[in-house]
């Protein structure tokens, strides 16, 4: 559990990462070129020593998602830089950028859903078969 200035240093950091993303202030190719690129939450470590920056990217595969988490981990130098400016603290934490799997869990669930949703209703469509009545008994 974080404490409330860990949770307070966390949230300034997600609101400055997601305004350079929004700005394109930052340079590289991958990520420049990755579309929309959502901060989806951010953990600091209770030294803040460390800020795990954890995104997604709309519509993007695996690959690509990596290419983007390269790019971001690259430039976490000049982020790191711009958060030296904006917090006003004496101790800035090292930025590393990780991949939310969270929406892709969610999609895949919402998949699940939608095929056993389609499976109940062909279910309940279909005439239901009756089985013979073994009853009778040879006495």
């Amino acid at each position: 559990m974080q404490g409330v200035r860990t949770e307070r240093v966390a949230e300034e950091i997600r609101l400055i990462i997601g305004e350079m993303l929004v700005r394109e202030e930052i340079k590289d190719h991958a990520v420049r070129a990755a579309g929309i690129i959502t901060v989806s939450h951010v953990k600091v470590t209770g030294d803040l020593q460390i800020a795990r920056v954890s995104f997604t990217v709309h519509g993007a595969n695996e690959a690509k998602l990596k290419d983007v988490a390269g790019g971001l981990n690259r430039a976490s130098g000049f982020i790191r830089t711009r958060l030296r400016k904006r917090l006003n603290m004496k101790i800035i934490p090292n930025v590393e950028f990780i991949i939310d799997r969270v929406y892709e869990s969610e999609s895949r669930m919402d998949k699940i859903f939608a095929s056993l949703e389609r499976e109940r209703a062909v279910a309940a469509a279909a005439p239901s078969e009756e089985k013979p009545d073994d009853s009778s008994s040879d006495e």
